[in-house]
Formats: structure tokens, C-alpha cells, sequence
């Protein structure tokens, strides 16, 4: 499976901030948004990626990122012109997936739970149909809203419901076959002039393909779109770190735990930031 990380728009909900700089390149405590998606990607065990941006941000992100050979993984990126709905992630990067499978994270969405990996993995070797994520949330008028049968079966999709048929919001990650493409590809513009990613959720769930994991009540999901929830954000990665010692969405880190990179290119990669304490914690790690 191949994964896309959409990182565009113009978060308007965040200026100043992002008048002149990708939201995504912002800090979350110690490290750039993006990080936080791509080690998502990477928890599941995708290593071919493909980034997309604005004309503006795009430079930016392969400045940051670059071919991806550093951390055994492969990079690619793509412009959006316009922001045109999620979906159209899949019409973007339809000649990156190939006709594989594909997993698309929004980048300014944040994870963190115990057995997050195993739910990633068994989402990413799904071989038909999609598997989507639910999250309980007080409000969920301001997200994709799913609704289930007294069975736990989903009986509907609602982007932005004014009146919810249930708390459970759709957090911005979603695993697809191979049919991706081609589904996104036949949909139409919705009432906001948007390729909405809930009508291309309908399509499989036409099919009875499509499965919705639940996050519990320990589970951690941040949306850092206004600038409250991107302070939130950086107090919590800043309270886990400072108090358990282990770093939070530590590319570097995953990428030598997955085996892709050795321990001899993980001191390789702390040593270029040995004067801070992210790179001595690579550097503790590869001792």
C-alpha cells in the first residue's frame, strides 16, 4: 500500500500564522505538523509517499522532507492548484498509486494511543473495500459524521450535518483498495463545489465494503487547524515527552524500528542534530 499526505489549503483559520508559511510546516512542540501524519503512514508500514501541496509550500516540504532515502523510504510530491476537496487526492496521485491500494492522511491531523500500530496494519492489508475510522467527539457538526445500526453496522455518511445521527466524527485518515481511483475519479462536485472524501466513503459503503474502526476513550485524535487546538497539540506532545522520555512521532526512530534504516544511519542522522535534544535522543537510541 502507498500512502498520500494531502497538505494544502490556506488555513485562513490560523493567520497570521500561515499568511506566509505552510500550517503544516508549523511547530507542534518539537517538530513540523507534517511529521506527525507521515509517522502515521509510517506506523503502518508504508514507505512510498507521495506529498501534496501548494505551489506556494510545495519547495518547503522538499526542503524538509527530500527524497525520503534517508529514512529508507521513497518521497514523492505533487501541486494542488486549488483545494478542490479530499478527494481529489486520488485523482492527483491516481499515476503515484498505479493502481495500488492507497491510505490518505490529512496533514494537520495527530494520533496517539495504545495499539495504534496494530489497527494501522490491519487497516493497511485490507484487500477489499475501505476501512475508516470513528471518534466520539461532543460536536461533531464540524466533521464527517457516521451513523451505525444497533448491530455497531454503519447505515449512513453525513459531511458536516447540521443535526448529527450520532457523536461519531470522521478523523482524517482512510485506508482504500485498489478501486480507489477509479471511484474518485467518477465523482462529481458536491454543494460546496468540493470532491467530498464522505461521497466517495458512500460509494463502498453502496458495496458493503466499507468498515469503520472506533477509537476508545484513551485515544488521542488533534485536529490543529485554529491556533487553540495547535497549542493543545504542542502541550500534549510536550507532557507524554517530557514525562515518559520517549518522543512522539519520531520519524527517525520509527524508520529504525521498522528496520528500514540501520543503527549506524540512525547515529548518522542525531549527529547532524546533536546540538539539540532531538537529535541526542537519536543518538542515545543508536548507542
Amino acid at each position: 500500500m502507498k500512502g498520500i499526505i494531502l497538505a494544502g489549503g490556506s488555513a485562513t483559520r490560523l493567520y497570521p500564522l500561515s499568511k506566509a508559511i505552510s500550517k503544516q510546516i508549523m511547530p507542534v512542540y518539537d517538530k513540523p505538523m507534517i511529521y506527525y501524519p507521515l509517522s502515521t503512514l509510517m506506523l503502518a508500514g508504508i514507505r512510498e509517499i507521495l506529498i501534496i501541496s501548494t505551489p506556494r509550500d510545495l519547495p518547503m516540504f522538499r526542503e524538509l522532507l527530500g527524497t525520503g532515502e534517508e529514512l529508507g523510504m521513497s518521497f514523492s510530491y505533487i501541486v494542488q492548484e486549488q483545494p478542490n476537496g479530499l478527494a481529489q487526492a486520488f485523482v492527483l496521485g491516481a499515476d503515484f498509486l498505479a493502481g495500488q491500494p492507497g491510505c490518505l492522511i490529512l496533514g494537520d491531523n495527530m494520533f496517539y494511543g495504545q495499539g495504534f500500530s496494530s489497527m494501522l496494519k490491519r487497516a493497511a492489508n485490507l484487500e477489499k473495500g475501505a476501512c475508516i475510522f470513528g471518534y466520539y467527539v461532543k460536536d461533531p457538526r464540524a466533521y464527517g459524521v457516521v451513523e451505525f445500526d444497533e448491530h455497531g453496522k454503519v447505515v449512513s455518511l453525513e459531511e458536516k450535518p447540521e443535526v448529527p445521527k450520532s457523536n461519531y466524527a470522521v478523523p482524517g485518515l482512510y485506508f482504500y483498495d485498489a478501486t480507489v481511483t477509479a471511484k474518485a475519479a467518477s465523482l462529481v462536485p458536491s454543494a460546496r463545489g468540493e470532491y467530498e472524501i464522505t461521497d466517495l466513503n458512500k460509494l463502498y459503503l453502496t458495496e458493503d465494503t466499507l468498515k469503520v474502526e472506533l477509537f476508545g476513550r484513551g485515544f488521542a485524535w488533534l485536529d490543529t487547524g485554529n491556533c487553540d487546538s495547535l497549542l493543545e497539540a504542542s502541550n500534549f506532545v510536550a507532557t507524554i515527552q517530557n514525562r515518559q522520555g520517549f518522543y512522539v512521532s519520531c520519524i527517525e526512530e520509527i524508520a529504525w524500528r521498522n528496520q528500514w534504516i540501520s543503527t549506524a544511519q540512525l547515529m548518522t542522522l542525531g549527529k547532524r542534530l546533536e546540538k539539540t535534544e532531538y537529535g541526542k535522543y537519536l543518538m542515545e537510541l543508536a548507542k
